[in-house]
């Protein structure tokens, strides 16, 4: 472990001299003096990050347009991206096959006790909420793997700010990363460079985050214009320091840190200690025929389609939607009581496959400008591939799939890697909210949870009240999807679509949502589950989605707005009357008898396995009221 022990290597004292902060810094791109105006916080990290990884320089990124030109350059130059001519100003890499997707198996937490990491799971039982990593091993991993890793490499410092610069609900960030993949994609998520510098104060605190692509065992990367280093990635945090570190893998969440590791993992650690919530929610603004608009945020897994609904394109006439945020939600109550929410986020991290015209037209005019996609198919007309477009792409038009390799229709296998993605500004979509912005965050009047449930769940239902829909979000279960390392259709629980982000201990986690009814003033919002993948006998969808959920969206909103007359109680929730959808010109015919069944089988079978997932997984850190919520659930279904 060398001569730092089991210090925390960002607050060791400076003693070694390899590359002097102020003597080495390359001011690309940045005035005379810019340097000396850094706090000594963060010159302190930087100095220590220097020390540790050893590059050849140091860039401070401003976040202008010159800088990013220069980064694509240079990415170009190195092969990392290739231009998209067909479109403006957009970009594409392909990673190395191993580095692909986020790795749930090697992402930690570290805190002093494990307890406050992951539940008190039952004897013999592998826990599915969280890996903890103990103080000791967390030092190890990191001097087993950073020393001297950026040798060669120029080192990006990345001042970002996590929602508007300046709002009371923004949170601020240094990604010291080698990457300038990362650098290009932060810019584009984040907001980043010299405005958030000028908010870092001599006392301010930010999260510190250290990411490398890692230097391998060998020495050699496989793919040398993606390095990384797969056999030996990890991904660390200390929630009680605001710490991330990130090696190995150059892709998405693992590298971006901005992302789930700190507007989740760390976020909702911070949302804890301040009392409001950090939620992998989308946010989007409803406005009705009538002029009267409302704002919800919704939880699904990834790939559940959170981005088409954030970007809904509404079938029927009179109804606007507008997106907030497609992915992260930022939540906190006023001194009025009101929940208000922030996109913490400055762009869109889409999983690309499924996304056409017909699913997300919003999508598809959002993503082909100023876009950097990632392990799509390209076309030999310059532009991009992946599945569904097939009716955007001409048939004489050649693919070359993600691997680089020619591809057809024929080839048996996808021609873009499932979990591909745009990573696309969010200002330049044409239905982006004008409050999208609000330092003060928009009015969240109901909550939303979903996934892929392709039997049993009905299409939409209503929580009883907060503590039941608490319960629901808890409850939540979806098909696995591409965006982890996860294999198969299987049945996944995923509690509030926050099972791979949780920051601290699920059973913490929940009396937290459940301590919101005891706010002073606090106007909760109401809570609905929506299941859009329900199937029929012949495995078809029985609901026809996308712009088609705008119906269930406006039940919601008669819901929230106080109409009684719409729905009746059931066992599991309030669920609409039969006369209460707007059923005209519906594109598919629809049997709502059957997407609102209930089987009776089916749900004695749910709650049993809800009792069985959290007598496992939660054990004694279970909290009473939700085992109070499974007792009488199973109640009213044996009624």
């Amino acid at each position: 472990m060398g001569r730092l022990g089991r210090r925390n290597y960002f607050e060791f004292e400076t003693h070694h001299q390899h590359a002097s902060f102020n003597q080495e810094i390359r001011r690309f791109g940045l005035k005379h003096g810019y340097a000396s105006a850094i706090s000594p916080k963060l010159k302190s990290f930087i100095d220590n990050c220097v020390e540790l990884c050893q590059p050849s320089d140091v860039h401070i990124c401003d976040g202008s347009e010159r800088e990013y030109k220069d980064l694509i350059e240079l990415m170009v130059k190195e092969r990392t991206l290739q231009k998209v001519p067909k479109y403006e100003n957009c970009w594409l890499a392909r990673t190395n096959p191993k580095d692909v997707a986020r790795v749930e198996s090697k992402t930690f937490i570290c805190t002093q006790e494990k307890s406050e990491t992951v539940p008190d799971t039952k004897p013999g039982v592998k826990g599915t909420l969280g890996n903890w990593i103990s103080p000791q091993h967390y030092d190890e991993a990191i001097m087993e793997r950073f020393p001297g890793c950026m040798k060669g490499r120029t080192m990006y410092v990345i001042p970002f700010s996590m929602g508007p610069v300046g709002s009371p609900l923004s949170k601020i960030g240094v990604e010291i990363t080698d990457s300038p993949y990362v650098v290009g994609s932060m810019r584009v998520m984040t907001r980043i460079g010299t405005p958030v510098l000028n908010q870092l104060d001599s006392d301010q605190t930010f999260v510190k985050a250290l990411h490398s692509v890692g230097t391998p065992v060998s020495g050699k990367h496989e793919f040398p214009e993606w390095p990384c280093d797969p056999e030996r990635t990890i991904i660390l945090h200390k929630p009680a320091a605001n710490e991330i570190v990130s090696y190995g893998s150059g892709y998405g969440g693992n590298s971006l840190l901005g992302k789930k590791c700190f507007a989740l993992r760390i976020g909702s650690t911070i949302a804890k200690r301040e009392g409001w919530l950090a939620e992998h929610m989308l946010i989007l603004g409803i406005t009705n025929p009538a002029g009267q608009k409302k704002y919800i945020a919704a939880a699904f897994p990834s790939a559940c389609g959170k981005t088409n609904l954030a970007m809904l394109n509404p079938t029927l006439p009179g109804y606007k939607v507008q997106c907030v945020g497609d992915d992260i939600a930022w939540m906190k109550f006023d001194k009025e009581g009101v929940l208000r929410a922030i996109n913490p986020e400055n762009g869109f991290f889409g999983v690309a496959p499924g996304t056409s015209d017909k699913t997300n037209p919003i999508a598809m005019q959002t993503v082909f400008k100023n876009t950097i996609f990632t392990n799509v198919a390209s076309t030999s007309d310059g532009g991009v591939y992946w599945e569904g477009m097939e009716d955007e792409v001409s048939p004489d038009v050649t693919i070359t799939d993600w691997h680089g390799k020619p591809w057809t229709r024929s080839s048996g296998i996808p021609a873009a890697h499932p979990n591909s993605r745009f990573c696309t500004p969010a200002a330049q979509c044409p239905t982006i909210d004008p409050a999208w912005e609000s330092p003060e965050g928009v009015p969240i009047s109901a909550i939303i949870f979903g996934g892929r449930r392709p039997k049993g769940v009905p299409l939409v239902y209503e929580s009883f009240d907060w503590q039941h829909g608490v319960f629901m979000g808890a409850s939540m279960r979806s098909e696995a999807t591409a965006a982890a390392e996860h294999k198969g259709k299987v049945i996944m629980h995923d509690p509030f679509a926050m099972r791979p982000f949780f920051g601290y201990n699920f059973g913490d986690y929940l009396k937290h949502w459940l301590s919101m009814e005891r706010r002073t003033k606090a106007q909760l919002p109401k809570i609905f589950h929506v299941n859009w993948f329900r199937k029929g006998e012949q495995g078809e969808f029985l609901w026809p989605g996308f712009g088609e959920n705008i119906r269930v969206l406006d039940w919601i909103l008669r819901r929230v707005e106080g109409n009684k007359d719409i729905a009746s109680v059931s066992p599991i929730g309030y669920l609409p009357k039969p006369d209460a959808f707007i059923t005209s010109n519906l594109a598919d015919d629809v049997d709502l008898d059957e997407l609102f069944s209930l089987d009776k089988s089916f749900w004695e079978q749910e709650v049993s396995e809800l009792q069985k997932y959290f007598n496992e997984q939660l054990g004694a850190d279970m909290p009473t009221a939700m085992q109070a919520e499974i007792d009488a659930l199973k109640h009213r279904i044996s009624q």
